[in-house]
């Protein structure tokens, strides 16, 4: 098979995405937020000041590197041919989570929340396929990979016309973004939808009730597959880097100076209102700005091969699917604990980071029934990286995630 040109700094901050997960939902049983499957007795409204920021950013970062995905893997594929790839490595594996990952989160929170039942007794209840809350299916984390694979499977006809020579001049066209700070004009649908509907219709995540933010994250995998196509856009990111790192800082500061002072219209309960608009409006340019600061930097600093590398890109998308069970089962036996929340919050960290990494090594990375659920490319297919700029990989190195 012909190989094709990648670029490594996607790689990394792919791998730095999934890391940020780790941290963001080890913090969740420790938040002042009052939902999440298994709370702390004691919460810090400083721990929800962190996961408020994360919350913005990681979500756009990975949809926009998961553009970038289908890209690559498009290449020297039909839109069929391409469908069928995602169904291996999304759709199979979202069932594996389903079925067999995610009962395990909620069966720690109804033993927190008083079932009694035994493990037998409460699995039963998930193929009677009652949605959770109220029942016991659900996608929990996971809902990223079912967006994901629905974003690809809609969009697979428009990605095999936007790859295939029939789309050069609209390629050439985009290049006009490239100049000065042209190419933030890619963020402006998401801003305005998002301003617009997110406070009538808050996020869900069951992709049924979620159709505001359906939309939002697509736009965000859509300018990660555009940027890809057109090499001057990434590096009028590298070139503009500073601008929108400047960008999302000024609008953090922003925004939080209007929480802590209690005067942010966000909070006021009339979304109609102009002010409530623009203050939403600054959501969306806080995650624009870190995240096209993250892809300029990234380019400009890690775009270089590492001997781990090949080995972090295997290991991220199972970690991925596996490390929140482990982050509920945890917090289920600690939080009961008379320990400060700093010290429960590293424990969490760093148990999980073992346990999943474990998992992954010891009995997913083996074995081929293994790999094949848990979408991971065969054993004998995998190619370690060996060149510099820009590293020559088969298309699917970078796996789904």
């Amino acid at each position: 098979m012909e190989t094709i040109q990648r670029q490594t700094y996607l790689d990394w901050l792919r791998i730095i995405s999934i890391a940020g997960v780790l941290f963001f939902h080890s913090a969740m049983p420790y938040t002042a937020y009052d939902w999440w499957h298994i709370k702390n007795k004691e919460t810090s409204h400083l721990v929800m000041e962190v996961v408020f920021f994360m919350h913005l950013v990681r979500m756009p970062l990975l949809f926009f590197i998961s553009g970038t995905v289908s890209y690559y893997m498009m290449q020297r594929r039909s839109s069929l041919n391409f469908i069928g790839l995602r169904f291996r490595r999304l759709f199979i594996p979202l069932l594996v989570g389903m079925f067999i990952i995610v009962p395990p989160q909620i069966y720690m929170e109804r033993l927190n929340n008083g079932f009694r039942g035994s493990v037998w007794d409460f699995y039963k209840t998930t193929f009677s396929f009652i949605p959770y809350p109220k029942g016991n299916f659900s996608w929990h984390h996971l809902w990223f990979i079912a967006y994901l694979f629905l974003y690809d499977l809609l969009l697979a006809p428009l990605f095999a016309w936007m790859v295939s020579p029939k789309s050069e001049n609209f390629k050439a066209k985009l290049a006009v973004l490239a100049k000065d700070k042209w190419v933030y004009i890619l963020t402006l649908p998401s801003i305005v939808w998002y301003a617009l509907l997110s406070n009538k219709h808050p996020e869900t995540g069951d992709l049924v009730h979620d159709w505001c933010y359906f939309v939002y994250w697509l736009f965000f995998l859509l300018a990660g597959f555009i940027c890809i196509i057109q090499p001057k856009l990434m590096n009028s990111l590298e070139h503009n880097r500073r601008f929108a790192l400047t960008i999302g800082f000024l609008g953090l500061l922003l925004v939080n100076y209007m929480r802590w002072n209690k005067f942010d219209p966000f909070y006021s309960g009339r979304p109609d209102d102009l002010s409530v608009i623009l203050s939403t409006a600054l959501r969306p340019v806080i995650a624009w700005g870190w995240l096209l600061a993250l892809v300029g930097y990234g380019k400009k600093y890690l775009n270089r091969p590492h001997r781990s590398l090949n080995y972090l890109n295997q290991a991220v998308y199972p970690f991925y699917i596996v490390h929140q069970t482990v982050i509920v089962c945890i917090s289920y036996y600690i939080v009961e604990l008379q320990d400060d929340i700093l010290s429960k919050y590293l424990f969490t960290v760093v148990v999980t980071f073992f346990i999943t990494t474990g998992i992954y090594h010891l009995l997913i990375k083996p074995y081929a029934v293994a790999r094949f659920l848990f979408g991971m490319k065969p054993k004998n297919e995998t190619k370690p990286v060996k060149s510099t700029e820009p590293v020559v990989l088969k298309e699917e190195i970078l796996l789904s995630a």
